[in-house]
C-alpha cells in the first residue's frame, strides 16, 4: 500500500498544528525528541512487556499531533515486541490469550474511527490522566483489591476495551495490565498475556490505520527517526529486566511515567 501525505487524507491538515508541528520548531531538536521518546518507550517495553505508547506519547505529543503520533506509537510498539517476544515465548498460553485478542480485534476499528475526531488538547489530557491514574494505582499496589473470578467473556470484554485504546493511541495494554494485576497473576503469566495480546492487537491496529489512510508519508519519515531508538531501547530494557530486581525497577519506571502524565496535563492547562 502506497504511503500518502496527510494532505491527501485530510486536506489542509499538514499546515495545522493539530497534526504536524515541526514547522514551528527547530527540526533537529524535534527529531531528537522523537528519538529520545522512542528509546525511552522501547526501554520500558523491553523491561515490562508494555508501555510503549504510554511512554512515547509524553514526548511525541509535544511536537506532533495525534494523527501522526498514534500510528507512530503503534508501529514502534510492534517493533519493540518483536525484539523481545522470543525471550518470553515460553510463558505465552495461546488458549488464555485468545479471548483477549478476539475482543481487541473488535475494538481496534472503533478506536481508529475515533482517532480522526479527537482534538490535541483532549488527547493530551486523556493520555495524561490515564498515566496518572494507572501509575498511581500500581504504585499503591499493596492496597489494591484482588478478584478471584475470571472467564472468557470477561477476558474478551477487557480485550475489547484494550482494542479501542489500541486503535486510538496504541494504548492497548492498559486495561489488560490492570486486569492481570487484579488477578495477582505471576510475573511470567502476566507478561505472557500482556505481550502476546499487545503484539496481536497492535498488529491489527496497524493494518486498520493503513486502511484508514493514517499511515502517511509523514509517519514514514518519523518511523525512520524513531526505529533505531525503539530497537536499542527494547534490547537494553530486556537486558536490564534479566539482571535487576523487578520490583525496585518497576517502581522507578512507574514514577517516571507518573511524572510524564503530570507534565502532559500541565502542558494542556
Amino acid at each position: 500500500m502506497a504511503l500518502r501525505s496527510v494532505d491527501s487524507v485530510m486536506p489542509g491538515a499538514y499546515n495545522s498544528a493539530r497534526y504536524f508541528k515541526f514547522q514551528d520548531r527547530d527540526m533537529t531538536a524535534a527529531a531528537l525528541l522523537i528519538l529520545a521518546g522512542a528509546f525511552a518507550a522501547g526501554f520500558v517495553s523491553g523491561l515490562t512487556g508494555f508501555g510503549t505508547a504510554l511512554t512515547a506519547l509524553s514526548f511525541w505529543l509535544l511536537v506532533i499531533g495525534p494523527i501522526l503520533a498514534a500510528p507512530l506509537a503503534v508501529i514502534c510498539s510492534v517493533v519493540a515486541h518483536m525484539v523481545t517476544i522470543r525471550a518470553i515465548w515460553h510463558a505465552v498460553d495461546v488458549r488464555r490469550v485468545l479471548p483477549f485478542v478476539i475482543g481487541g480485534a473488535l475494538g481496534v476499528p472503533v478506536g481508529t474511527v475515533l482517532l480522526a475526531h479527537v482534538s490535541v488538547g483532549t488527547f493530551k489530557l486523556t493520555v495524561g490522566a490515564l498515566l496518572v491514574v494507572y501509575c498511581g494505582f500500581m504504585l499503591l499496589g499493596r492496597w489494591r483489591p484482588h478478584i478471584t473470578w475470571e472467564g472468557r467473556v470477561a477476558d474478551g470484554a477487557v480485550g475489547l476495551s484494550g482494542g479501542v485504546l489500541g486503535g486510538l493511541a496504541g494504548l492497548s495494554g492498559l486495561t489488560v495490565v490492570l486486569w492481570a494485576t487484579l488477578h495477582d497473576w505471576t510475573r511470567d503469566k502476566r507478561r505472557g498475556v500482556i505481550q502476546a495480546f499487545n503484539m496481536c492487537v497492535l498488529g491489527i491496529a496497524f493494518v486498520a490505520q493503513c486502511v484508514a489512510g493514517l499511515v502517511t508519508l509523514e509517519v514514514g519519515r518519523l518511523v525512520l527517526i524513531a526505529l533505531p531508538g525503539t530497537v536499542a531501547g527494547a534490547w537494553l530494557g530486556r537486558r536490564v529486566y534479566s539482571r535487576l530486581g523487578d520490583d525496585r525497577f518497576n517502581q522507578v519506571v512507574l514514577v517516571l511515567l507518573l511524572v510524564a502524565g503530570i507534565n502532559l496535563i500541565a502542558s494542556n492547562s
